[in-house]
């Protein structure tokens, strides 16, 4: 008797791969200890929040015996955060983005699925800038549309030119992350413009709005002082999605929004559509609990230079060990070339060392692999030797 829908047994069995690393992960720290493996698989920040989070919640705490202190929310957001939100947004964008354009959510994730659902007719074509993002494929697939991967430069920037080729009448929206997960990439303005001028071309010539998603839950972690443009400058048709996860190492309170451009035309009727769509998946309103904090404590940010030093101490370890990798800008993953063509027998052989990675095909790029570097400097700084070890026995 079959439990399962087709299409998911189907994703089960791709995802065979993250969950043998994960299940392998969990043996080898009983056999060796947790501080005898070196767990770069998952972007999972290990820093504690900013001191003001335990302030507000202190705070909040002190609120509590409030009629409906944690009851109900308004399915867009309560107003403090989308005030505060509206305030934070319209300083990242150059740009005055009202209260009322800001859609409060259940992390980026949630965001995204909540904009899909509001947007996509069975069939819509969503591109991506690959590689990419894992899960942009489930959070398509969610609502009847095709998640379409455009391969990108050499060095990760943006390929206009297949960006063009790949739009057709079915095209709905492109997903750009930036910087990106999994490669650290952070797309120019230029680059942004290109895009924006073919999606402008495309509109006209097929007669239906295509959307930008500007996916921005890395934008605070720039660790070179580049420019992450401001994509409601560049392109009318965007809804920028952010989330607190990275920037307050808060995660599981998944808080996120959903910012439209307030130069898009009719911009009320899908900001109508992403309340009603909130509400419907089942979220109902983002946590009461991480908005109040998020009221409070939206400008606060964890300390970048620690991810900054992770960075470099680990872009030295790969270069001691001669690994190929391009220097990532922002976020806190390296995304290098595997040693063999083949990035699994690769990362088959850094487990061995006792390195938790993730194969490059996951993400839409066989041939690479992914590291995340959210965790103690002491741990990257230990796995040097592994590392060397795993280049020399593929060799």
């Amino acid at each position: 008797m079959q439990l399962l829908s087709d299409e998911v047994k189907g994703f089960l069995g791709n995802s065979s791969m993250i969950r043998r690393m994960f299940e392998a992960g969990i043996e080898l720290k009983k056999t060796y200890g947790e501080d005898k493996v070196y767990d770069f698989s998952l972007g999972n920040p290990d820093l504690p929040p900013p001191p003001e989070i335990k302030a507000a919640m202190l705070d909040i705490a002190a609120e509590s015996d409030k009629p409906f202190s944690f009851g109900y929310m308004p399915n867009a957001g309560e107003n403090a955060a989308r005030k505060a939100l509206a305030e934070l947004v319209s300083s990242e964008q150059s740009c005055a983005v009202p209260a009322e354009n800001i859609i409060v959510t259940c992390g980026a994730a949630g965001g995204i699925n909540a904009f899909f659902r509001a947007t996509l007719t069975p069939g819509d074509e969503v591109l991506c800038i690959a590689p990419y993002f894992v899960e942009y494929g489930f959070y398509a697939g969610n609502f009847g549309g095709v998640l379409k991967p455009v391969m990108a430069n050499e060095d990760f920037s943006l390929n206009i030119s297949r960006i063009a080729e790949a739009i057709t009448e079915k095209t709905r929206a492109i997903i750009i992350n930036s910087p990106n997960n999994p490669t650290g990439k952070i797309y120019c303005k230029a680059e942004l413009e290109a895009v924006a001028q073919v999606l402008t071309e495309a509109r006209k010539k097929f007669g239906r709005m295509i959307y930008i998603v500007s996916d921005e839950p890395y934008r605070f972690l720039n660790y070179d002082g580049d420019e992450v443009p401001s994509m409601f400058n560049i392109y009318d048709g965007t809804a920028v999605i952010g989330s607190f996860s990275k920037t307050l190492s808060l995660p599981g309170e998944r808080i996120g929004y959903i910012a439209v451009n307030p130069a898009l035309e009719n911009c009320g009727e899908l900001l109508g559509g992403l309340t009603l769509t909130n509400r419907t998946l089942g979220f109902v309103n983002a946590p009461v609990v991480a908005q109040k904090l998020i009221a409070k404590c939206s400008n606060a940010r964890i300390d970048l230079d620690i991810y900054r030093r992770r960075r470099n101490l680990m872009a030295q370890i790969l270069t001691d060990s001669g690994i190929e990798f391009t220097m990532p800008g922002g976020a806190f993953y390296f995304f290098p070339k595997s040693p063999v063509a083949d990035e699994r027998i690769f990362v088959d052989a850094l487990l061995k060392e006792r390195i938790l990675a993730v194969p490059g095909r996951g993400f839409g790029l066989p041939g690479y692999f992914r590291l995340a570097f959210c965790v103690s400097e002491k741990t990257i700084a230990d796995s040097a030797e592994s590392f060397a070890k795993a280049v020399a026995a593929c060799k």
